[in-house]
């Protein structure tokens, strides 16, 4: 169904762009890369997270104890950021519809139909665990309920968020009961794949194992729609402003974001590995609406942007590009395909040559990104995807 939408109550009614966007998506795509960056680096790769192959939380050394916090603090964080804010995206490409007087959808699901099709290719050539797809679905569903009325958003919203904690907190006594923790290892076949095979080998595994590779899309698609929504609401209350009504929700967001999500974080990572996805999908939120607060305190506070900010901005208008990116130059560093660092390495060297690469690729992001917008308006994914939807 489509309609004819007017400005929302509320909005200026002409475009203003919010800084603070740009630099939160900037934080959310190298903030996800926190966690794929041990993805890439574990045995077996993207089967071995299926197996247990990442390492466990273990505060026993200090090598253990550094690698053990920066997984906790972007464990399911970042990437609930970057949800929220595909959220709040969708509520700008909503008001963009109004005030143009276009109808809604419109053509807004074609562009969710471009980013499955982009989901589906990075999936299958770059990495498994690609979260695209799951977000033009997400999106299809939360554009049509942009014209619903907000008592239906609000119901939608809740129920999204009770189905999920319901899922995932039968999930963990079910995990829990069955000890799935301590499955078999990763075998030598999946872990010799990544270390020494062929890419169009690991193409082909993908392709044989999407079932289980698509997983998380299918069992967070609630978490996904509450998220996208708590975006949009977010967004129309103003938290992403500069003015001082922004700043105190920022404020508050900050307080409770962390007040409550770091606790939770931390008890889940250090009681049970069966305890991860309470970790991932419980805490994960309440930790990405502190992060908000914090960075929008910061960003409030610097008075002259330096390069790192400058840098984080950079990304977060190529963010597509640079999600995409970013798992391309893990690839082929971490795979036996490139440098196969993964496998020279190993364990040597723990957590402090993964801690490296990971910062050497957000620094390639940043440079590349800013350096990419003196000549051009948007990232080369975004570009593409523009041409295609113009035509």
């Amino acid at each position: 169904m489509t309609e004819t939408i007017s400005p929302p109550v509320g909005t200026s009614g002409k475009s203003a762009r919010l800084p603070l966007l740009d630099v939160l998506r900037g934080a959310a795509i190298l903030g996800t890369l926190m966690t794929n960056v041990w993805v890439f680096t574990s045995p077996g790769s993207e089967w071995g997270v299926l197996n247990g192959g990442m390492a466990e939380a273990s505060f026993a050394s200090l090598p253990d104890a550094v690698g053990s916090a920066m997984r906790m603090l972007a464990n399911g964080k970042f990437l609930s950021l970057l949800t929220i804010l595909f959220g709040v995206g969708l509520a700008i490409q909503y008001e963009s519809a109004a005030r143009r007087g276009e109808p809604w959808p419109g053509r807004y699901r074609w562009r969710a139909l471009f980013l499955f099709a982009e989901g589906t290719v990075h999936f299958l050539l770059v990495f498994a665990w690609d979260v695209l797809m799951g977000y033009a679905v997400t999106a299809l569903f939360v554009a049509w309920l942009l014209t619903r009325s907000p008592t239906a958003r609000r119901r939608v919203m809740w129920w999204a968020a009770g189905l999920h904690l319901t899922v995932i907190c039968l999930l963990t006594v079910a995990l829990t009961v069955y000890e799935a923790g301590n499955g078999d290892p990763v075998s030598r076949q999946e872990t010799d794949l990544y270390a020494h095979g062929g890419y169009l080998e690991q193409v082909a595994f993908r392709l044989e194992h999407a079932p289980a590779f698509r997983m998380e899309p299918l069992l967070t698609l609630p978490l996904l729609v509450f998220l996208f929504l708590l975006g949009v609401r977010l967004f129309r209350a103003g938290a992403f402003g500069s003015d001082g009504a922004g700043r105190r929700i920022r404020a508050h967001l900050l307080v409770w974001g962390l007040g409550l999500g770091l606790p939770l974080s931390l008890v889940t990572s250090l009681a049970d590995a069966d305890l991860f996805l309470l970790d991932r999908y419980a805490a994960g939120p309440l930790m990405a609406l502190g992060y908000i607060g914090l960075i929008g305190t910061l960003v409030d506070r610097i008075r002259t942007p330096g390069p790192l900010l400058n840098g984080l901005s950079a990304v977060g208008r190529t963010a597509l590009s640079g999600y995409v990116l970013q798992n391309v130059l893990c690839m082929f560093l971490a795979y036996g395909l490139g440098l196969g660092l993964a496998h020279r390495l190993g364990d040597s060297w723990q957590p402090w040559w993964v801690m490296g690469m990971w910062a050497a690729v957000c620094a390639v992001l940043m440079a590349g990104s800013a350096l990419w917008l003196r000549r051009f308006r948007s990232g080369p994914l975004e570009s593409l995807q523009k041409r295609a939807l113009r035509r």
